[in-house]
């Protein structure tokens, strides 16, 4: 059985490196399947495909599943990518799986699909088409997957299952384009997540986070406890890719990375002790981390701790979990400890947030640039109001760059949306310097 994991033509509206992982996860895992003869991984949106490449892959392929990988911005190509499987691909069962179908699967069943992975760990439920293909198509739903069953679907007959850390199938770095990620790390004006000028490693060392915010996907589709990768497979994982590809910093794809300040201690000390030492970032909360921890991190190669800030606005935090209850003094006292750990402080606020103001907004932005910050800017985007009615045009709202509601023409809000966006896509002029604390590899050469 061949199968084609792909994400397709799009023009991603954000970049995270970390969010593409489950492409290659989910491959790496099919494989383990000896029923499986080939596996294809092709990111197709990020290699800036053209639709006869994709024709021509299709039609040569002979793929018995495709899996489609979706998200909350990168479905505006999806209608057509499936007029072109079924055109030229039409042995293929369809399967589509990630953060839009998890948080709203309801939306899916207006494509012609054939199932949507709507619980659980992506690369279960997309093993469950595959094997059920194997052993004659689908006839029933299967676990975290609703199925299509003539002009029915079916829905999951239980919740999707997990796997435990120890059972994920990391991504093989000889199959990810790298380069192509380079390129959209380039310029740190968009205020993209990597670091400009430096290859990238992401090491996906956890799922699940009990903080539980709102407006962020990672506990409704991975639950409120963290899965996390032993620091033994941590560490093999980066020297075994560092083996094969001029990496420069690792990126740990984490909710929230100290959250176990044993384990981040662990991992400290095995880079500090060597031989594996790389410059590397984070994301966590102001509420995970100590001036132990973060003179530890510095020492053991940490280069950037991004914290969710979200706001300073105190009057607003009331519909934060209280681990985002953060004054002001205490996110000046955790600016303090990086600045002297020698790390860059990231500090993502967002705009639009309930109960917030442009001029709070403003405010909070100043304080974390005051410290020496840096500032990366996201729209409120609130999940649970998406529904299975909404459009294409509507869902692809929810992309953490536009505001979901579309404007009602009123002046006085009018205004109040240019303020929003100003923020998010006003010229920034205090771009990032902390490529210059990573060495570069001698055998890369930036684009």
């Amino acid at each position: 059985m061949k199968v084609l994991v792909i994400w397709p033509p799009h023009v991603p509206s954000y970049f995270n490196a970390g969010h593409h992982t489950p492409a290659f996860m989910t491959a790496g895992h099919l494989r383990r399947d000896p029923r499986v003869s080939r596996v294809d991984v092709v990111d197709a949106g990020v290699l800036n495909m053209n639709w006869k490449a994709v024709g021509d892959l299709l039609f040569q392929g002979d793929y018995q599943v495709v899996a489609v990988m979706n998200d909350f911005d990168a479905v505006d190509g999806l209608e057509r990518f499936l007029t072109y499987v079924r055109e030229l691909s039409p042995q293929s069962t369809v399967v589509t799986f990630g953060r839009l179908s998890s948080m709203n699967p309801g939306h899916f069943t207006r494509y012609d699909l054939d199932a949507i992975v709507q619980s659980g760990d992506y690369e279960c439920g997309v093993a469950h088409v595959v094997s059920a293909v194997a052993e004659g198509g689908l006839a029933e739903a299967l676990p975290g997957v609703a199925v299509r069953v003539g002009t029915e679907w079916l829905v999951p007959r239980q919740v999707g299952e997990t796997l435990p850390a120890e059972e994920w199938t990391l991504p093989d770095v000889a199959e990810i384009p790298y380069a192509a990620h380079d390129r959209l790390y380039f310029n740190d004006d968009h205020k993209f997540c990597g670091i400009p000028f430096r290859r990238e490693l992401v090491v996906p060392a956890a799922r699940g986070c009990p903080v539980n915010c709102d407006f962020c996907e990672v506990p409704a589709i991975f639950g409120l406890r963290e899965r996390r990768l032993s620091v033994d497979r941590v560490v093999e994982y980066i020297e075994q890719a560092y083996a094969q590809l001029p990496f420069e910093y690792v990126a740990f794809y984490a909710p929230t990375f100290t959250l176990d300040k044993r384990w981040v201690r662990e991992l400290c000390e095995r880079f500090i002790e060597g031989p594996v030492q790389p410059r590397w970032k984070c994301a966590t909360t102001v509420h995970h981390l100590t001036e132990e921890l973060v003179t530890l991190m510095g020492r053991a190669g940490c280069v950037r701790i991004s914290v969710g800030l979200e706001t300073l606005e105190t009057d607003a935090q009331g519909t934060l979990p209280r681990a985002k209850h953060i004054e002001d003094d205490r996110f000046r006292t955790v600016a303090r400890w990086c600045e002297q750990a020698g790390i860059e402080l990231n500090a993502f606020v967002i705009v639009g947030l309930p109960g917030t103001t442009p001029a709070g907004v403003a405010r909070t932005v100043a304080t974390a640039r005051e410290v020496g910050a840096r500032v990366r800017p996201t729209m409120y985007t609130p999940y649970h109001a998406m529904s299975p009615a909404l459009s294409t045009a509507e869902i692809s709202r929810y992309n953490r760059q536009l505001i979901a509601e579309p404007g009602s023409g009123d002046p006085v809000e009018a205004e109040r949306r240019a303020a929003w966006y100003a923020f998010m896509f006003g010229a920034e002029r205090r771009l990032t310097t902390v490529y210059e604390s990573v060495p570069l590899h001698p055998d890369h050469v930036p684009a």
